[in-house]
């Protein structure tokens, strides 16, 4: 089993609903889950300080057992197999989706619970810290309902635990046999009456995800030895797409650092356009045109609305919904990942001139029109304006695709 405090970064499984998303350890922990966007502040973010952040835990009690990670095939639906000498057991993790095309306020995530072999008694644990473990909270339990208030955000937990409150946290435990079930359902929105589930539909909702994305899956053209490798890779680029605007983060994630315990720990919740367009090239090629198609729309509206700074008439990064501000803040009273600090929210190098941006936005236009994703009158007549500005900045210092923050230096890699 995990024994540190802070698991791997590979020791995660991911799962979202296209407009955010939420990392779930092999130990049945939720230890990351920002709403209602990738780049909203934090409901659970035990992944920058175990001891402050906040999470919501599902595993046997006890320390005797082993775990594996799987998702169910051809989708985003997540199984942490928990086996123990008593038997074995599963959490399986996944948000319904949100399909609409607008923004939400709700974004559920959904736990089922279920003992394969023998029996296991489970604890449950919930411990929101809202805003990046900025901003209390308080707590009303009504039987197995809970609801998590902050000044302007909130969390319902509605489960067939019994529940007790820990100051103004939830446990709860339960003891599950053979062929039994149970569920957890995290309901977060500003302002939403109480929903109560029941097991039944639970297993509804992931079916419904089950079908999604099978049917999701099949409009690949991607037919080699490396198919299971290669929709994983595609669901994943998937996860990372904000459905209302066609954008695509980076990273759902902030502040992982790049080397444990060093300081280059950035926030990368954002849409890169070289991040972008090289993920948008990778979807194109396996098949799937509406999600090129919608980033397209991102794109060209990016380009329609120019950019008169230092950094040239596109900025390397946009938030997800277009705009550009990234002002970036530290967090002192977080640890960072492993002690890595600081933890850094937004991002100060939005501003910077990085000249590959526009190498990797033509092939991925290219490869846009090879799928009949064509740029119109009013596209080629920004790319153009574009065009122009390179022929007269194309020898400039930049900071490169390393995006250093010591000044510009003349990088071969942006001329190129």
């Amino acid at each position: 089993m995990v024994s540190t405090k802070y698991p791997e970064i590979a020791d995660h499984g991911l799962i979202g609903d296209f407009q955010t998303a939420a990392l779930v350890a092999r130990d049945g922990t939720i230890d990351w889950f920002c709403a209602p966007r990738f780049d909203s502040p934090s409901v659970f973010a035990a992944l920058l300080d175990a001891d402050k952040g906040g999470r919501c835990r599902i595993a046997p009690i006890g320390t005797g057992y082993e775990t594996r990670q799987i998702y169910l095939p051809d989708s985003a639906n997540l199984v942490t197999r928990f086996m123990t000498p008593d038997g074995v057991g599963e959490v399986i993790d996944f948000m319904p989706l949100v399909q609409r095309n607008t923004p939400t306020p709700r974004h559920r995530i959904a736990r089922l619970i279920r003992v394969v072999r023998g029996q296991l008694r489970f604890l449950l644990e919930c411990e929101p810290r809202f805003d990046y473990a900025r901003r209390d909270h308080d707590l009303q339990l009504r039987d197995s309902e809970a609801l998590f208030r902050s000044r302007d955000q909130q969390l319902a937990l509605v489960s067939d635990f019994p529940l007790t409150t820990a100051g103004n946290d939830i446990r709860g435990e339960q003891t599950l046999r053979a062929g039994q079930g149970a569920f957890v359902m995290l309901d977060w929105a500003p302002s939403q009456e109480l929903h109560r589930p029941g097991l039944g539909e639970m297993e509804q909702l992931l079916q419904e995800s089950t079908d999604f994305w099978h049917s999701w899956v099949k409009r690949s053209t991607y037919s080699g030895r490396w198919r299971e490798m290669v929709t994983r890779s595609a669901i994943t680029l998937k996860l990372m797409t904000y459905a209302p605007t066609g954008g695509l983060v980076a990273a759902p994630t902030a502040a992982l650092p790049e080397q444990v315990g060093g300081e280059r720990n950035w926030d990368y919740r954002f849409t890169w356009i070289r991040d972008a367009a090289f993920s948008v090239e990778a979807l194109l090629n396996l098949g799937f045109v509406d999600e090129g198609a919608a980033f397209m729309v991102w794109l060209y509206r990016r380009l329609s609305e120019g950019s008169d700074g230092p950094s040239g008439p596109l900025k390397i990064m946009y938030r997800i919904d277009g705009s550009s501000d990234l002002a970036e803040e530290s967090l002192p009273h977080l640890e960072g990942y492993r002690g890595s600090r600081p933890v850094r929210i937004g991002n100060g190098a939005g501003d910077q001139l990085q000249l590959d941006i526009y190498g990797e936005m033509v092939d991925a236009l290219y490869i846009a029109q090879r799928n009949e994703l064509k740029a119109g009158y009013e596209g080629w007549r920004a790319l153009l304006r574009v065009f122009d500005w390179l022929v007269e900045h194309w020898d400039q210092p930049e900071e490169g695709i390393w995006e250093t923050r010591g000044g510009r230096r003349p990088f071969v890699y942006g001329r190129l």
